[in-house]
């Protein structure tokens, strides 16, 4: 089972960036979910940044739910600079993807973690998604573009690339991608979105 707790209000500030829709997971038997607090600070939010919508459903871990909801305000999002998602560490690894399989408009959308995931003891249910959250406290999601580089990275590297990948796959295991590499090439898609003028 999976804990998650809101990152502060000052934390969240300084990652988004421009329009904002903020997508909420509502939660699962997975996962411990303080709904109350991040309707809370989602108010605070409100007085701080632009916020275009508020997208509340369950199991944004499930990637055929999660495009459903994303089709349907899909003009909202494309006129966003940032996603914010409060949900667990496999909830913002599919948003990060699933924004990249709808449309080029969203290519360079910003997705940004409102949480950090704890692990709690027990059995932890099963998620209709190839993802994974080890749950590692703080969420490191937020700077590497939504590729969790502890559960994609076969040696859990935190600090770039380690120099033995050839040809984008991974030197421990030729069937997997380096981490590091997807997290570069998604980090040039978002570049354009960086750099461009942020109006609200």
């Amino acid at each position: 089972m999976l804990f998650i707790e809101p990152k502060t209000t000052d934390d969240i500030l300084k990652q988004c960036t421009g329009k904002t829709t903020i997508i909420c997971c509502t939660g699962c038997s997975e996962v411990y979910y303080p709904e109350a607090t991040i309707e809370k600070l989602i108010k605070e939010l409100s007085d701080c940044i632009c916020m275009t919508s508020v997208i509340k459903t369950d199991y944004i871990c499930n990637p055929t739910n999660l495009c459903i909801q994303l089709n349907k305000h899909s003009d909202i999002i494309t006129t966003s600079n940032t996603v914010l998602g409060f949900s667990c560490g496999v909830g913002i690894q599919t948003v990060s993807d699933s924004l990249l399989t709808i449309s080029d408009n969203l290519r360079t959308i910003r997705i940004v973690s409102g949480c950090d995931t704890f692990p709690l003891p027990g059995v932890q249910g099963v998620t209709p998604s190839e993802y994974d959250c080890v749950g590692c406290d703080e969420c490191h999601l937020n700077k590497t573009f939504g590729i969790c580089p502890v559960t994609t990275c076969s040696k859990s590297l935190l600090n770039g690339q380690c120099g033995g990948s050839k040809d984008g796959k991974c030197e421990a295991d030729s069937d997997m991608q380096c981490a590091w590499e997807r997290i570069y090439r998604r980090a040039l898609t978002k570049k354009h979105n960086n750099h461009r003028e942020l109006l609200c």
